[in-house]
């Protein structure tokens, strides 16, 4: 009788969870409550920059042409414009259309820097009129600094230097 008994009662469980699943509308145990969360960012527009050096080697007298890679990393779609300054050329003082490395002459060994090649436009710091203009992709950029040392210049032998900063308007 006990076996007959617990066998009732089995299939009588059973049926009430068949019963359960079809009947819609029948309360259920588990109860939910939605709630929304809100995600919002904000994206700064951001730029940096690297620069490889610019070496002329051993200037002889003849035209020296050398180049330097300036490497822009802005966020994407940021616009913005490479300029380069003066250097730290003191006698006489350097500008952007004329550079000067220090060194033993009083007057410095001049050289200039472009922008598309050796021939093309002076690199200045005015933006827009003579920097370097892009548009930022999330990835580095690669941009050529032409620099050129004229043939002819009468300098006292030594080592000339100049230190040149790029900056990155956006």
């Amino acid at each position: 009788m006990h076996n007959k008994t617990t066998r009732i009662h089995r299939l009588g469980l059973a049926a009430l969870c068949v019963f359960a699943s079809l009947a819609p509308g029948l309360p259920t145990l588990a109860a939910t409550a939605p709630s929304n969360i809100a995600v919002s960012a904000t994206v700064q527009a951001t730029c940096t920059t690297t620069a490889t050096s610019l070496a002329f080697g051993t200037y002889t007298g003849a035209q020296a042409d050398a180049t330097a890679t300036i490497t822009v990393t802005c966020t994407n779609t940021t616009a913005y414009s490479v300029g380069l300054d003066a250097g730290l050329g003191t006698t006489p003082a350097a500008t952007v259309t004329t550079r000067h490395m220090n060194g033993p002459a009083a007057a410095g060994l001049a050289y200039t820097l472009k922008s598309v090649s050796q021939t093309g436009s002076n690199w200045g710091n005015t933006p827009p009129t003579d920097t370097v203009a892009g548009t930022g992709s999330g990835s580095g950029q690669p941009i050529t600094v032409y620099g050129r040392v004229a043939a002819g210049q009468l300098v006292t032998p030594g080592a000339y230097a100049d230190t040149i900063t790029a900056t990155v308007t956006y």
